[in-house]
């Protein structure tokens, strides 16, 4: 057995389910889940590329992930779109997640599930990286390669966004950057 093989028998033995929870997050939905993770599989191992250990193979195969959730996005923007209806129409998702579940945990995490998915691609895979993975910005920007400018714009928008539907949701975070206050004209 070779050695790319061996590693991504481990992978899948160890962490299939945690690569299948990221795809799902993204996407919304079980099928396509598991067609972004094979998509990200086989980005990350057809050409046999040397990975030394199972934790770089995990990160290969998630930023395989995310690349290919924003790639599919847009490529279905520049293609024509069929009218309501279509199973690519996230409107439709608040609607089905809310079930009658009476636990009001659960619902919120539902309501919160279907606002994410609303969001733009990009927009979403920031929000998935920085709030349910805890990457900070900077990880976030290397994970996407983005500017961490350009990540803060979306993690911005995509939280005003998400405030609108879930008020309840604390998206305030520990991370913070230190300011030096200096008085104008000198010391």
């Amino acid at each position: 057995m070779s050695a790319w093989s061996s590693t991504l028998d481990a992978l899948m033995r160890e962490r299939a389910a945690a690569l299948f929870g990221y795809a799902y997050v993204l996407t919304g939905d079980a099928h396509e889940a598991e067609d972004l993770l094979q998509e990200a599989l086989v980005r990350t191992f057809r050409s046999s590329r040397r990975v030394a250990n199972i934790d770089a193979a995990h990160a290969y195969v998630k930023r395989a992930i995310s690349t290919a959730f924003i790639d599919r996005h847009r490529r279905a923007t520049a293609r024509p779109q069929r009218a309501g209806g279509d199973d690519g129409d996230y409107s439709l998702a608040r609607a089905s997640a809310a079930g009658p579940d009476p636990s009001v945990r659960v619902a919120a995490h539902l309501d919160l599930h279907a606002a994410i998915l609303t969001l733009p691609p990009r927009e979403r895979a920031c929000v998935v990286l920085r709030y349910l993975d805890d990457l900070p910005v900077a990880g976030v920007a290397s994970e996407l390669g983005l500017a961490v400018g350009t990540v803060k714009r979306y993690l911005s928008d995509a939280v005003a966004r998400l405030r609108e539907v879930c008020a309840d949701v604390d998206f305030d975070t520990p991370e913070s950057i230190p300011v030096d206050a200096h008085a104008r004209g000198g010391r």
